[in-house]
């Protein structure tokens, strides 16, 4: 197939925002082929978070020692003489602006910067490159997070463009933001892929660092305005897989007719990422539940009436 040349874009000037990843060809965020664009900043700090780069509202230098080959580049190139060598790379947080310098030069992209700021139109661009693929699947383009609506300017202009374009758009979200912030959003988005981690308030409290009644009172507001709502529901074994918690989850859905759920399955994938930006991850020893217990939870709720996927 021919490239696909997207169309010189003339917008005018808008927010930019913080974005620690696009990835291409996705088929995880929602219905078809989708770009998904990852923006940084959470107002949870779930325990079992497999993106803690998307956790905090400005940019963050990783370093992928595996990978490091020691060649000196980044050291050369740092403006800052944040980095040196001495048997391995170290670097000085006091010093190190957060620049990217280092991560433009690395030849084997051990050094990384999660977070740089993109403008409305620089985004689109790349969106564009496989509209293509949204128009042969169904498709489109999803923002998550972090939390998309810690960006709020940024997620409704970038969403509205894509509108322009008959691009479908999704917004994948734990509800946790201002009323009238979600309301303004969702004028443009097509579905909404909302998370909701544990019903009891105080254990919701407990594992992601606050409570959930303005999430819960979020997704009855989208439901009365009609908008699309897909709920994703992470299994965590010791956190939320358990009966009372799924009893909850279907006495709270059920009333508001939403029937569509994705069962995401907890895994250890981004485990590795904790020490690289030095934090510690909480799940140490937790084990991913096994295939025979999520089919034993999406019969349950089959069973109640909804219609389960599992993955998303």
């Amino acid at each position: 197939m021919a490239a696909h040349t997207p169309p010189a874009i003339d917008l005018p000037a808008g927010p930019s925002g913080l974005v620690f990843n696009i990835m291409r060809f996705s088929t995880h965020d929602g219905p078809g082929i989708r770009t998904t664009v990852f923006l940084k900043g959470c107002s949870l700090h779930c325990f079992w978070c497999h993106n803690p780069e998307g956790r905090k509202s400005e940019p963050e230098a990783i370093h992928l020692e595996e990978r490091c080959t020691q060649c000196g580049d980044c050291v050369r190139a740092c403006p800052h003489g944040a980095l040196h060598l001495n048997g391995r790379l170290f670097r000085d947080l006091g010093l190190c602006q957060r620049c990217g310098e280092c991560a433009d030069v690395c030849p084997v992209s051990a050094q990384q910067l999660a977070g740089r700021w993109m403008s409305v139109h620089d985004t689109l661009v790349e969106i564009l490159k496989d509209e293509v693929f949204f128009d042969e699947s169904g498709g489109g383009v999803t923002v998550s997070g972090g939390e998309p609506l810690m960006q709020p300017e940024f997620v409704e202009a970038l969403l509205r463009e894509c509108k322009a374009r008959r691009i479908r758009t999704a917004l994948d979200t734990c509800g946790y933001a201002a009323t009238g912030i979600l309301q303004r959003v969702s004028e443009n988005v097509d579905l909404f892929l909302y998370d909701l981690k544990v019903m009891d308030p105080e254990k919701h409290r407990q594992f992601t660092g606050v409570g959930n009644e303005l999430i819960l009172n979020n997704l009855k507001m989208l439901v009365e305005r009609g908008s699309a709502v897909t709920v994703r529901v992470p299994i965590i074994p010791g956190v939320n897989a358990d009966a009372a918690n799924f009893s909850a989850l279907v006495e709270f859905l059920a009333p508001l007719g939403l029937r569509e759920i994705d069962l995401l399955p907890y895994h250890r994938i981004g485990s590795a990422k904790y020490s690289r930006l030095h934090l510690s991850y909480q799940m140490e020893g937790m084990e991913p539940p096994m295939p025979a217990q999520m089919d034993a939870v999406a019969a349950r709720l089959t069973h109640d009436g909804f219609s389960v996927r599992i993955g998303g």
